[in-house]
């Protein structure tokens, strides 16, 4: 049986009015037809230009995009991991022309926990980066337990993917949502940015979708073409803000859902009208790239910072943001780029810890050993092995730390992934659950009581690793 929910009751709706204004005709709306092509395809040219050899890179980080928000099939053998009404074209022709991976996780099932892992290599328990900042539309949920203090700015003093790229001679920049905490980009690395923005982006308002949603496209492509034209290899992120209402997209797009999501509610469509909306400043990217002529010397990838919180975009597997079951973190993932088999997979298991190391070895500037505390590794072998190969990193096994009251009713809770084993240890119950994801994907089945060896295992493994990273725990008045 599955726990029930806590309810988490938002503070601060009333600055949903706010964002209605400048959501009702965004400052730049995109064409209605994006340039570029369908899947597979290139519209324009895609050598690279003469003596260009050193490799862009573009990370396009979706915002509660689940497991299966997208018609791109996760899982090569499941068919139920896609969408099957909605299609996403752009991130299909991402899949078509490179890898997809089945078992990728977001380091938390929050946001900025997540994309602090993803900038500097290092998991959420170890920069004591646990929750997202209390404010906008986030409130603390209490229970029983003390939970850790969090931290909610992101060290400075960190070397991140930006700060290393920049110093291999890349030029750098980060559109979109932020919420790593105050200090400006630029102290990370990045030469251009929308600073240090929020769930409300630069204007700090309820919806910033759609104005948004192109505002960080064509940003990112001006700061591209810059680059191209001055003969500079560019590392390029766009961080979507969160959609899944009427009034976060464009007519045409919530039309275009409507159409496409058959027999659903107003609140399933929204969530699928945010996620083609996005699609659609994908496929803007793919064009951009196509008529610069950098497609073939360009990695694009995408990733989400955690699953959904409706549970429709996340089946089957089980629950959703804010919690660490399954739904809460295991996220899309696709990357194309030199050297990666087109419409190739992986079953690897890996994170969005990973990415920074990978990134770095791809365009052939490894992280250096003097670089200390990176708990990623590089998928490298793996994406030029066709979805299989090696990746060395600090601790062998993936772990999830949640010490905080949130969507789950279990409350503040770890999770280690070993193998195809599953172990979710819950603090303030002090049980332990264990599932076998090779045959029980949806965490249906408990083998704690008939595997007590197993869990004893993983258990010791999880203490080890929390001892080792200096993780915070909950504790008791």
């Amino acid at each position: 049986m599955f726990p029930a929910r806590r309810l988490r009751v938002p503070l601060g709706t009333g600055l949903l009015l706010l964002g209605l204004a400048a959501c009702a005709s965004p400052d730049a709306p995109a064409p209605t037809t994006p340039v570029g092509t369908t899947p597979g395809g290139g519209g324009g040219p895609t050598n690279p230009p003469a003596g260009a050899t050193t490799p862009n890179v573009v990370v396009i980080v979706g915002e509660a995009q689940g497991w299966t928000s997208t018609s791109v099939q996760m899982d090569p053998a499941l068919a139920t991991s896609r969408q099957a009404q909605l299609k996403t074209p752009g991130l299909e022709r991402i899949a078509t022309e490179g890898m997809r991976f089945t078992n990728f996780y977001a380091p938390s099932p929050r946001c900025t926990p997540s994309r602090a892992a993803f900038f500097t290599g290092r998991s959420p328990a170890a920069l004591h980066m646990t929750f997202v900042g209390i404010g906008n539309d986030e409130t603390a949920v209490t229970g029983p337990l003390i939970t850790p203090a969090n931290v909610t700015d992101l060290p400075t003093t960190l070397p991140t993917v930006a700060s290393l790229l920049k110093g291999a001679g890349y030029a750098t920049a980060h559109f979109g949502k932020w919420h790593v905490g105050r200090s400006n980009p630029s102290a990370y690395g990045f030469d251009a940015s929308d600073g240090p923005t929020n769930n409300g982006g630069p204007a700090n308002v309820a919806n910033p979708n759609p104005v948004q949603s192109y505002g960080i496209t064509e940003r990112a492509i001006a700061f591209m073409r810059q680059q191209v034209q001055a003969g500079k290899p560019f590392y390029v992120q766009l961080s979507h803000y969160a959609g899944k209402a009427a009034v976060d997209v464009r007519p045409e797009t919530w039309a275009a859902a409507r159409a496409q999501m058959v027999g659903q509610n107003d609140n399933t469509v929204g969530i699928a009208a945010a996620t083609l909306e996005m699609d659609n400043t994908i496929r803007l990217v793919q064009g951009a790239l196509d008529s610069l002529g950098v497609s073939r010397n360009t990695y694009i990838l995408f990733w989400s910072d955690h699953g959904q919180q409706s549970t429709t975009y996340n089946a089957p597997l089980a629950f959703g943001k804010g919690t660490v079951w399954e739904g809460g973190v295991r996220i899309p993932f696709v990357i194309a780029g030199p050297g990666i088999a087109a419409g190739s997979s992986s079953r690897v298991v890996a994170s969005a810890t990973d990415l920074m190391p990978t990134i770095l070895d791809l365009v052939g500037a490894p992280v250096a050993p003097t670089v200390t505390g990176i708990e990623g590794g590089s998928l490298k072998a793996v994406l030029r092995g066709g979805g299989t190969g090696q990746v060395t990193r600090r601790f062998a096994d993936f772990v999830v730390h949640f010490p905080h009251y949130d969507f789950d009713a279990i409350g503040p809770a770890s999770t280690i992934l070993s193998g195809n084993y599953k172990l979710i240890r819950s603090y303030e119950d002090d049980a332990r659950r264990l599932y076998d994801l090779s045959t029980d994907l949806a965490e249906r089945n408990d083998l704690a009581r008939t595997l007590p060896a197993k869990v004893t295992e993983l258990d010791q493994k999880l203490t080890a690793y929390l001892t080792a990273v200096g993780a915070q725990l909950p504790r008791r008045p």
